[in-house]
């Protein structure tokens, strides 16, 4: 029997490095002999309370320690992690805590309300980080595990009906965080990771914290992302990397105009969402650094490719397939099997590898619907170059149709963004009798910015095709974000869809 446990990655890098700083928190300082044996104790007190091999445990925390602690502490006790996102209100959690079947919750103190309530309404247990392992004594190592075994149950962000847990197994996460940190990236141990994404989400559970453990770096967590307490953080502990969100970055960009000292960032990673050429170009000028844009999802653990050293990177891209793993463009318009299309042409994007997940927890027709000739269907419109460079051009759902012709809002947003006066743009289809649908824009202003839509639906048209430039401006101080800090497009498209311009 081939044996394999997430947990190896923390276990490996204190055997290793006992004395190297793992996490910065605040003043909290601790070395991965600490924090390793702090997850040990954790597994030993949810093993004397009655938790075994393959039990579910729900963990609901910020980026502090005590989530570090309590997902390795799962891990080690052989259980299984559910990671629920800290923006979710009581009733949110419980369908996730219920859904999954989690036997209990570990929660951090300034969420008990939501975890209790959440937990009592589904019928189980919730404890306390805090105190939970205290006078515990350390298990020895880690419970075994088989490699094909559920490590991690991840909830997509349910942008269609109710999210489903994606079962990603010790073999996806493992191979993941060795690929980031030793062939897709150039992780050392002495870097010093920025972990501002987070944790409860993928693209921080893997890359952020998993990634830099493989490696034994030191990871700097920041509870909730501040752009200007980002930047005075990193530039006090001697950041080298940062990894984002789009939004990250923007907000980033508008605080280093008033920051006192900027850090020296070797290289930071872009993913999530697609990041604006504009926004790229300004950053690695700002910062004096480079951005490699990676493209993944829950469902891939959830690198899938990235810009890399060894193909060179090329903006507006998400690169090349990491190590591993085949990303194609296949025909979209077939649902019951997959056809590859040549490169050039736009299409699906399918996935396959090591970081495909094992389906969607007690769900096997959406999984059927997901998994095809052993690709997974991302649902996301996309083109390979001749270079073998991929190019994400949005999500089939928010394709744009207008009188027949396709508008995919992330061309418009590339425009808009570079206009002088605006911070941020969504692109988004509403409801047109004539047309099908038309193109709106909702824009957030830079600081200090007066934007007049006439103008800039002008200004649109000498830079985009008569189809693709959007007729109608919606100016907003701010957009609807979700847990993982991306723009919650189903949202504007309600909010706007019936709010006619006057």
């Amino acid at each position: 029997m081939t044996t394999l446990s997430l947990a190896t990655i923390l276990a490996e890098s204190a055997r290793r490095g006992p004395d190297k700083i793992a996490i910065v928190q605040g003043d909290l300082r601790l070395s991965y002999a600490q924090l390793w044996e702090d997850a040990r104790r954790y597994g030993a007190a949810l093993v004397a309370n009655g938790i075994g091999p393959g039990d579910r445990i729900a963990l609901l925390a910020p980026n502090v320690a005590d989530f570090v602690r309590g997902y390795y502490g799962i891990l080690a006790s052989g259980g299984v992690v559910v990671p629920v996102p800290t923006l979710l209100n009581a009733e949110e959690a419980a369908y996730i805590v219920g859904n999954s079947g989690a036997r209990a919750v570990l929660y951090e103190a300034s969420f008990a309300d939501i975890a209790t309530t959440a937990a009592r309404s589904v019928g189980v247990s919730a404890w306390a980080l805090e105190g939970f392992a205290t006078n515990t004594q350390p298990l020895r190592t880690f419970a075994t595990r088989q490699a094909e075994d559920p490590a991690v149950v991840l909830y997509t962000s349910g942008t269609t009906g109710r999210p489903k847990g994606a079962l990603l197994t010790h073999l996806n996460l493992v191979m993941n965080a060795m690929t980031n940190a030793f062939d897709a990236n150039q992780f050392t141990r002495d870097d010093v990771v920025m972990g501002s994404l987070p944790l409860f989400h993928t693209f921080g559970q893997t890359v952020s914290m998993n990634s830099t453990f493989r490696v034994g770096a030191t990871l700097l967590l920041q509870p909730r992302f501040d752009a200007a307490k980002a930047i005075e953080f990193m530039h006090d502990e001697g950041a080298t990397l940062f990894f984002g969100v789009p939004t990250m970055y923007v907000q980033l960009l508008g605080a280093a105009a008033e920051a006192s000292a900027l850090p020296k960032l070797r290289d930071c990673i872009s993913g999530g969402a697609s990041l604006p050429v504009a926004v790229l170009e300004r950053f690695e000028a700002t910062f004096d650094t480079t951005i490699y844009e990676g493209y993944g999802l829950s469902e891939t653990s959830p690198t899938a490719s990235v810009n890399q050293h060894w193909f060179g990177s090329k903006a507006g891209t998400v690169g090349h397939a990491i190590w591993g793993v085949e990303v194609e463009i296949a025909n979209d318009t077939l649902d019951d099997r997959i056809e590859l299309y040549p490169d050039g042409q736009l299409g699906e994007i399918v996935i396959r590898g090591h970081n495909v997940f094992a389906g969607y927890l007690d769900n096997p027709e959406a999984t059927a619907d997901a998994i095809v000739d052993g690709w997974f269907r991302t649902g996301d419109i996309g083109q390979k170059d001749a270079d073998g460079f991929i190019t994400i051009m949005d999500r089939k759902k928010d394709l744009i149709i207008r009188s027949g012709f396709n508008v995919y809002p992330r061309e418009v947003e590339e425009v808009l963004m570079r206009h002088p006066a605006i911070a941020q743009v969504a692109v988004i289809g509403i409801p047109d009798e004539q047309r099908g649908e038309e193109v709106c824009a909702v824009v957030i202003p830079n600081k200090g910015e007066n934007l007049d839509g006439a103008a800039l639906v002008e200004w649109s048209r000498e830079r985009l095709g008569g189809h693709k430039y959007p007729r109608r401006i919606e100016v907003v101080e701010a957009l609807p974000m979700g847990p993982s800090h991306k723009v919650l497009k189903r949202v504007l498209r309600a909010q706007f869809a019936n709010n006619r311009e006057a």
